[in-house]
C-alpha cells in the first residue's frame, strides 16, 4: 500500500515509526507546513518515545528511514496536492482538523483511492472502524474512513464486551487523559475557557465525542452511554473509568477472569490484561488498545461495576490505523 501522510504530527510521526519495516507498507509522501528540518528532526527525537533505532537522514527533501524513502511536501489542505503524482492509493489525514465531508473528498478527486481521518468528523463518512470490533464489515466501497479515537477504541471494546457477557445498561465513562499538543503551556485566550489554561499546571475538564462515536457503532447502545474526559499534566499514558450498570452483575473475579480469558485470545495484540499494580507510564510505548487493569476491578453497592484500562493515546492509536490500512489492501487484492 502506497500511502501519503497529511500532518506530520505526533500521530503522522508515530505512523512512520511503527510502519517503515513493514513491507506492507510505502510511505510515499509527507504533507505539512513545517520546514523539512524541523520535521525530520522530531521524528528523529522524540521527547517521549526517545530516538529512532534505524538509519535516517534527511537529503533533498526526502526522509530516508530505514528502508523507506519519503517526500516531503509543502501543504496541509485537501486536493492541495496531486497525490496520484505519487501513486498514492489511501492518504492518512493527521492535521488534527475536523474537515467538513465535502472537504475530504477533494483527496478522492486529486487522485487516491481513499482517506483514513483521524479526527473523527462531525459529517457523515462512510465507515468508522474500531479494530477488533467492527473491522470485519469494512467494505472495498469504503472511501472516507475513521478509525475514531483512541479513548473511544477503548470503550468500545469494553462496552461490547460488557454488553454481550452481561447486558449493558447504563454507563458513564472518565477518561484521564495526557495533555494535547494543542493545549497551551501557560495560560493563554482560548475560546474554550477551561482549555485556556496551563496544560502542565492543571487538570482540566474537557469534552469527549467518544460516547457518541461508539453509540454510532453499536448503535443498539444509543442513549446508554455519556462521559466527559480530564487532561492531566502527563505528556503519554492515559486510562479510561467506566461505571457500569448491568444485567447481570459479576463478581470482580469473574470479571477479572472473562478479560484475562480474552486478552489470551485472538484480540491479544489489542486488548492487554495486567494484575500487577502499574501507573501511566508502564504503558507509554504499549501498541495494543488497552490494557485492563485487573486491580482497580470494583463492585459498589452490588449494583455498579467499575473498570479501569489503561493506553497509550498515541501509540497504540497509530498502530491500530496502520493494521486497518493494511486491512483495506488485504481487501482490494482479494476482490
Amino acid at each position: 500500500m502506497n500511502i501519503g501522510i497529511i500532518g506530520f504530527g505526533r500521530i503522522g510521526r508515530n505512523l512512520l515509526r511503527l510502519g517503515y519495516d513493514d513491507p506492507q507498507l510505502n510511505f510515499v509522501g509527507v504533507s505539512d507546513l513545517a520546514d523539512p528540518e524541523a520535521l525530520f528532526y522530531l521524528l528523529h527525537h522524540d521527547t517521549v518515545y526517545g530516538p529512532v533505532n534505524t538509519d535516517a537522514y534527511l537529503k533533498d527533501h526526502y526522509i530516508h528511514f530505514g528502508n523507506q524513502k519519503v517526500r516531503i511536501l509543502p501543504g496541509s489542505l485537501p486536493g492541495q496536492l496531486p497525490w496520484d503524482a505519487l501513486g498514492a492509493d489511501i492518504i492518512i489525514d493527521c492535521t488534527g482538523r475536523i474537515w467538513p465531508r465535502v472537504e475530504l473528498e477533494k483527496y478522492l478527486e486529486a487522485g487516491t483511492k481513499r482517506i483514513i481521518v483521524t479526527t473523527p468528523p462531525e459529517d457523515p463518512v462512510d465507515r468508522i472502524v474500531v479494530m477488533g470490533l467492527n473491522d470485519n464489515e469494512i467494505s472495498i466501497e469504503d472511501k472516507i474512513v475513521s478509525p475514531s479515537s483512541s479513548t473511544t477504541q477503548v470503550l468500545a471494546l469494553m462496552a461490547n464486551i460488557l454488553d454481550k457477557e452481561y447486558g449493558l445498561e447504563k454507563a458513564m465513562m472518565t477518561t484521564v487523559h495526557a495533555y494535547t499538543s494543542d493545549q497551551p503551556l501557560a495560560d493563554s485566550v482560548r475560546s474554550d475557557l477551561r482549555r485556556s489554561r496551563s496544560a502542565v499546571k492543571n487538570i482540566i475538564p474537557n469534552q469527549t465525542r467518544s460516547p457518541q462515536l461508539v453509540e454510532s457503532i453499536l448503535p443498539h447502545l444509543k442513549g446508554k452511554i455519556e462521559g466527559i474526559a480530564f487532561n492531566v499534566p502527563i505528556p503519554d499514558g492515559s486510562c479510561v473509568d467506566l461505571t457500569t450498570q448491568l444485567k447481570r452483575l459479576p463478581t470482580v473475579d469473574e470479571m477479572n477472569a472473562k478479560m484475562k480469558e480474552i486478552s489470551e485470545g485472538p484480540l491479544k495484540n489489542i486488548i492487554g490484561y495486567t494484575e500487577d499494580p502499574i501507573v501511566s507510564s508502564d504503558v507509554v510505548g504499549d501498541s495494543r488498545s488497552m490494557v485492563f487493569d485487573s486491580q482497580a476491578t470494583m463492585i459498589a453497592a452490588g449494583k455498579l461495576l467499575k473498570t479501569i484500562s489503561w493506553y497509550d493515546d498515541g501509540y497504540g492509536y497509530s498502530q491500530r490505523i496502520l493494521e486497518l490500512v493494511k486491512a483495506y489492501g488485504n481487501l482490494e487484492a482479494t476482490s
